[in-house]
C-alpha cells in the first residue's frame, strides 16, 4: 500500500519524552539543563526511528523562561541561541535553527508548519524538541544553588518564528490579565452561566470533569503528579488546595514548575524509505488546523466560544476526510477547565466522553510544561497510534488565554493523495472579522457583570475583575472593592449579570449595586 502514498507526504517516525525529577527529590545540583534534557530526547527520538542523528532543520520550542511576563520574575534569558545549542550537543550542523514564539499551541503549530515544509521539499529530516526546566530553576534560586550550566552561547542568534506578540495589551496587563490564573477563571463563571449552575453545583461538576485527567496521569510514568485525585479532593478547598482564582481550586490549575522535554522527528515518506525507517514506526498528519481568536481577551465575541478552535477543528477534519465520531484517542488542551470545555463545544465533543478527553494526564496532573506540554501529547498520541494501527486521534494546543489554536489529526493508516495544509492566513481574516461588543477603558455609571473572578494567592483574597458591559452595551474592565465582605459574597454568590456603578481612574471600580 505504501507505494500509492505520494513521496512528499511528511510523516513522524521518531519521538521521546523525559521527566527530571530531582528537584522533587532535593538532588537540585544534579539536575541536567534544558539544552542536556532535549538532547537526550532527541537521541532517544532518532534512535526510536532506527536512525544516526541527522537534520537540516532543529526547532525548539520557546522556552517558558523566555517567555514575555516571566523577565523580571525570572533570571534574564540564559540561553542565546537554544537550536544551535541542541544541534552542537548532537554533533549535528543543520542549515536552520528555529526558535518559535510564546504558546501552548506552538508544538503543533510546528509539527503544521514543518509538515508543509517537507511537502514542499523545504525540508527533508527536521528535530523538533522542548524542555522546560522552572523546577530546577527555582529550586536553585531558593537554595542558593549554581547550576553550572553555562549560558551556551553559540555565538549566534537563532531564528525566531511564530507570532511573537504579547498576549495582553498594556491596559489588560493594569487588572493582572497577564497572567492565566487571573484570565481563565472569567472564561469559566461564563461557562457557568450558561449551563445555568450554581457557584456551588458548578464547583462540584468541576471535580467530577478533571478527576478522570489525574487518573489517565496517574498511569502516566511521565507525569509530574502520577496521582489520583477523586473528584471531591479536587473540588473542596482546603489548606493544600486552596482557590487560585476563583472558581478554580489549585488542583484545576496548570502546573508550571516542572522539569520535562519531548521530541519528534520528521521527514517525508521518500526519505523515511531512502533511509530505511520501519513502517512500524511511520505515523501520518492526516490534517491540521491554526488559527487565532480575536487578539485581545477586552475584545473577544463572548467568554463561552472559540471561533478559532470551530474553524481549525472544521479545517482538520475537512483535510482529514474524519469527523469527531471518527476518533480513538483525544487530547485536548487542558491548562483549566474553561479551556476544555470550549474545546469540547467547538470540536462537537462531549465534555463527558467515554473515550477521555486526553491521554497525557492534563496541566495539572501530567504538569503544564510551559509552552512545550503539547510536544509531550504528541509523543504519546504517537505510541497509542502505534499500539493501534489504523486508529486516528487528536491533539490540539492553545496559546496566551484562548488566544492561539493549533489542531492535529494523527494516524498510522496511510495518507493518500498530495498533502496540502490549507494556508491559515485564508481564513484567519474571517475571524478577526468576527462582531465584537465595543470596548472602553473608561467606563462611568451604570454597568452589569458579563463575568469576573477574584483573585487570591497564598495569604487570601487580593481583589476582584470584573468585565462588565455599561447602558449603551460597551464592555470595560473593573476592579471592585477589596474588601473581605465584598470578596467573600463574591466567591459565595453568582454575581453574572448584577447591576452595579463603574467609577472610571487608573483602573475603573465596580461597586455593586
Amino acid at each position: 500500500m505504501s507505494n500509492r502514498i505520494d513521496p512528499r507526504t511528511p510523516i513522524l517516525v521518531g519521538c521521546a519524552q523525559f521527566t527530571q525529577r530531582t528537584a522533587r527529590e532535593g538532588k537540585v545540583a544534579e539536575s541536567l539543563s534544558p539544552i542536556a534534557m532535549m538532547a537526550k530526547v532527541a537521541r532517544e527520538a532518532f534512535a526510536d526511528a532506527g536512525l544516526a542523528a541527522q537534520a537540516d532543520t532543529v526547532a525548539v520550542v520557546r522556552f517558558t523562561a523566555d517567555s514575555p511576563g516571566e523577565q523580571g520574575r525570572l533570571p534574564k534569558r540564559m540561553f542565546r541561541n537554544p537550536p544551535l545549542s541542541l544541534a552542537n550537543h548532537l554533533g549535528l550542523a543543520p542549515r536552520r535553527a528555529l526558535y518559535t514564539a510564546t504558546g501552548g499551541n506552538t508544538p503543533q503549530w510546528l509539527v503544521n508548519r514543518t509538515a508543509e515544509e517537507i511537502s514542499k521539499g523545504d525540508c527533508e529530516i527536521a528535530l523538533l524538541a522542548g524542555a522546560e526546566y522552572i523546577a530546577s530553576l527555582l529550586a536553585a534560586m531558593k537554595q542558593g544553588i549554581d547550576l553550572r550550566w553555562g549560558d551556551h552561547d553559540p555565538g549566534s542568534d537563532p531564528q525566531e518564528i511564530g507570532d511573537q506578540r504579547s498576549g495582553t495589551s498594556e491596559y489588560e496587563r493594569r487588572y493582572g490579565l497577564q497572567f492565566p490564573v487571573n484570565v481563565y477563571p472569567l472564561f469559566e463563571n461564563a461557562l457557568r452561566g450558561e449551563a445555568r449552575r450554581t457557584p456551588a453545583q458548578h464547583l462540584e461538576w468541576l471535580g467530577k470533569f478533571f478527576s478522570p485527567f489525574s487518573m489517565v496521569a496517574s498511569q502516566n510514568p511521565y507525569a509530574w503528579f502520577p496521582t489520583f485525585r477523586p473528584p471531591q479532593e479536587i473540588a473542596t478547598p482546603s489548606e493544600k488546595n486552596r482557590f487560585v482564582g476563583y472558581p478554580y481550586t489549585k488542583y484545576l490549575n496548570a502546573v508550571i514548575e516542572v522539569d520535562q522535554a519531548a521530541a519528534v522527528v520528521m521527514t517525508s515518506v521518500a526519505k523515511a524509505r531512502a533511509l530505511g525507517i520501519a513502517e512500524s514506526k511511520w505515523v501520518y498528519l492526516h490534517g491540521c488546523g491554526d488559527a487565532n481568536d480575536i487578539w485581545h481577551v477586552t475584545e473577544r465575541v463572548n467568554y463561552v466560544s472559540s471561533p478559532a478552535i470551530r474553524e481549525i477543528g472544521r479545517r482538520a477534519f475537512a483535510m482529514a476526510g474524519k469527523t469527531p465520531a471518527d476518533l480513538s484517542f483525544i487530547d485536548l488542551y487542558s491548562c483549566f477547565p474553561s479551556a476544555v470545555e470550549i474545546g469540547c463545544r467547538e470540536l462537537g465533543i462531549e465534555t463527558g466522553d467515554p473515550r477521555g478527553l486526553t491521554v497525557t494526564g492534563g496541566l495539572p496532573y501530567f504538569g503544564g510544561a510551559g509552552n512545550d506540554y503539547v510536544m509531550h501529547s504528541i509523543v504519546t498520541m504517537m505510541e497509542k497510534l502505534r499500539s493501534r494501527p489504523g486508529a486516528f486521534g487528536l491533539c490540539t494546543g492553545n496559546g496566551w488565554y484562548v488566544t492561539k489554536h493549533s489542531a492535529g489529526i494523527y494516524s498510522t493508516a496511510p495518507r493518500e493523495g498530495a498533502w496540502r495544509r490549507d494556508d491559515p492566513k485564508s481564513y484567519q481574516k474571517d475571524i478577526d472579522a468576527e462582531a465584537h461588543p465595543e470596548f472602553v477603558e473608561q467606563a462611568s455609571g451604570r454597568g452589569r457583570v458579563e463575568t469576573y473572578t477574584v483573585v487570591t494567592d497564598r495569604k487570601g483574597k487580593r481583589f476582584g475583575i470584573v468585565v462588565g458591559r455599561d447602558a449603551q452595551d460597551r464592555r470595560f474592565l473593573a476592579h471592585t472593592p477589596d474588601d473581605d465582605a465584598t470578596l467573600d459574597w463574591m466567591m459565595r454568590e453568582d454575581m453574572l449579570g448584577r447591576a452595579g456603578e463603574v467609577t472610571p481612574g487608573a483602573t475603573n471600580l465596580f461597586r455593586f449595586a
